[in-house]
């Protein structure tokens, strides 16, 4: 299942994060997992330290190039954006990513996208976009863009139903991407998303990815191992039923909000 970017391309509904995997064996294992799982959206970032496992994972794999879709982001801790795409694809053994993301908005939302409408308009990026964008500072970049941003990557689960957000997001056709749907594991315990995983024979990171897959996201949960990774992905042959999504839209702390985080680091 694919969503339809601004730019005309695809993003896979599913695919995995590598945040905190640790570059090396660790990395290029649950790369490699993936790919043999089915995936085809692999998102890293510069701040991650693993651009160079993911690569050679991506390579290794033997699945064209093409068929991958491939995420990086901008540090806004470094100067330029442009610069660093282009030490990113050196990283990552490529020619281009298909998608490059300010990973945040540090220094004002509009800093460093004159740099990655640079790196678009020369090939090293077939899409840009950002994370950690509130509707504000998504309507304040809009306004001085001449490339459109195709995503925002933020953090979004039944806890964090950022539903002021998300709006903001579709009536201008940004699709809106859920990172760490699964609470960096913290969900999974709790009792209403247990009940329904338990009702539906299903686990509880599943129904999570589900709910949000079904909220029309792309969803990139992390995991490192393979039968989870494997889990994760196998979220397309259910629906979850009205009720049981607002059971899990009642699980919001955030109160609708628009904003993409309650504690900024920058």
């Amino acid at each position: 299942m694919n969503l339809k970017l601004l730019n005309g391309a695809e993003i896979p509904a599913v695919g995995l994060g590598v945040w905190q995997v640790e570059d090396g064996a660790q990395t290029e294992q649950a790369v490699s997992a993936a790919l043999e799982a089915g995936y085809r959206l692999i998102d890293t970032a510069q701040g991650y330290g693993n651009e160079v496992s993911v690569g050679k994972a991506i390579r290794d794999s033997g699945i064209p190039r093409e068929e991958i879709f491939l995420t990086t982001k901008f540090d806004p801790n470094r100067d330029d954006s442009f610069t660093e795409a282009q030490k990113s694809l050196e990283r990552l053994g490529t020619d281009y990513v298909d998608l490059y993301l300010v990973h945040w908005p540090q220094g004002g939302p509009t800093r460093a996208w004159a740099g990655m409408e640079k790196a678009s308009a020369a090939g090293l990026a077939k899409g840009i976009g950002v994370s950690n964008f509130s509707a504000a500072e998504l309507a304040e970049l809009a306004k001085v863009s001449e490339v459109p941003a195709a995503v925002n990557q933020v953090y979004f689960s039944p806890f964090a139903y950022r539903r002021g957000l998300l709006d903001a997001s579709n009536k201008v056709g940004l699709v809106t991407q859920a990172y760490s749907p699964l609470g960096t594991g913290d969900h999974l315990t709790d009792p209403v998303v247990g009940r329904i995983a338990a009702e539906l024979g299903r686990t509880p990171a599943q129904v999570l990815i589900r709910w949000g897959v079904q909220k029309g996201m792309s969803v990139i949960p992390k995991s490192t191992h393979r039968e989870r990774i494997e889990q994760n992905f196998a979220v397309f042959d259910f629906e979850l039923d009205d009720a049981t999504v607002a059971a899990l839209d009642g699980l919001d702390t955030t109160g609708g909000t628009a904003e993409a985080r309650e504690d900024k680091w920058w």
